[in-house]
């Protein structure tokens, strides 16, 4: 099993900028993906930004050139710096991890972009 915990949601004006982390723990494999997905209320849940632990990263382009994802491979912890948020960027944003078969979800964290 892996875990995930996941903080720095909150409250931001449109314009403003929020980062999220989140630190996995448990049995976390050498070769692995993690990255943030975001649901909001009545949609599917959708990629956000995913990274290998040795790769480049992946962004739809809904938010490429605002959202960057980074990851410290040391510590097993997974960041997502969002700038020029937008309304539409309001969500629960989980992070989520994967190897293989498996796959594991933290508990989201609420992004709230609104004036």
């Amino acid at each position: 099993q892996v875990q995930l915990v996941a903080s720095g949601g909150g409250l931001v004006q449109p314009g403003g900028s929020l980062r999220l982390s989140c630190v996995a723990s448990g049995r976390i494999f050498s070769v692995n993906v993690m990255g943030w997905f975001r649901q909001a209320p009545g949609k599917q849940r959708e990629l956000v930004a995913v990274m290998a632990n040795s790769g480049t990263p992946n962004y739809p382009d809904s938010v490429k050139g605002r959202f960057t994802i980074g990851r410290d491979n040391a510590k097993n912890t997974v960041s997502l710096q969002m700038n020029s948020l937008k309304p539409e960027d309001t969500a629960v944003y989980y992070c989520n991890y994967r190897d293989g078969s498996r796959s594991f979800w933290g508990q989201g964290t609420q992004v709230t972009v609104s004036l």
